[in-house]
């Protein structure tokens, strides 16, 4: 069986400037794309368009996934959809570092789709920029309940240079 995001490139190989669009949805586990951060039922969307210049392809599009996780601040479960934009370079003899190479008239897309989708997926989420976290003395939810401990809680190993700022004063 031929892996999912394998293309073809060998027409556009022979004409600069011929483009192509490539459109598919695959499966995380379908290109051994494991990450406790997606969605496994649900597709990765990758819309690409390819365009062939004298010396490669260059690779523009999208790749959307759908993630979830919990916020890092009131530890409520939150999700949504990774939406990342790709520009690569693909070569047949690669003298640029960050190109990829073109193997056997075809292009691998496996290895952009796994890049993308773990340096852009959120490492520490929040549920919406606003939020207000947890109380760190009572624990309450300060997004939903509001909550009149101290703000700054006291760390007792400070306390020699509590004591030092009032000898300065």
């Amino acid at each position: 069986m031929r892996p999912p995001l394998l293309v073809n490139a060998a027409e556009l190989l022979r004409r600069p400037g011929t483009e192509r669009d490539f459109e598919l949805d695959v499966l995380a586990d379908d290109i051994d794309l494991h990450d406790e951060r997606l969605v496994v039922d649900e597709p990765i969307a990758v819309r690409l368009h390819l365009e062939s210049l004298s010396t490669g392809i260059v690779v523009d599009g999208s790749i959307a996934a759908q993630w979830h996780g919990t916020c890092r601040r009131c530890l409520q479960p939150v999700g949504g959809t990774l939406v990342s934009d790709v520009h690569e370079l693909y070569q047949l003899v690669v003298t640029d570092p960050d190109a990829f190479p073109i193997e056997h008239d075809q292009l691998d897309l496996i290895p952009i789709v796994r890049e993308v989708v773990q340096i852009d997926m959120p490492i520490v989420p929040l549920c919406r920029d606003d939020c207000a976290g947890l109380c760190p003395s009572c624990g309450v939810d300060r997004n939903e309940t509001p909550c009149s401990c101290d703000s700054a809680p006291v760390d007792d190993r400070w306390s020699a240079l509590d004591g030092l700022k009032d000898q300065l004063s």
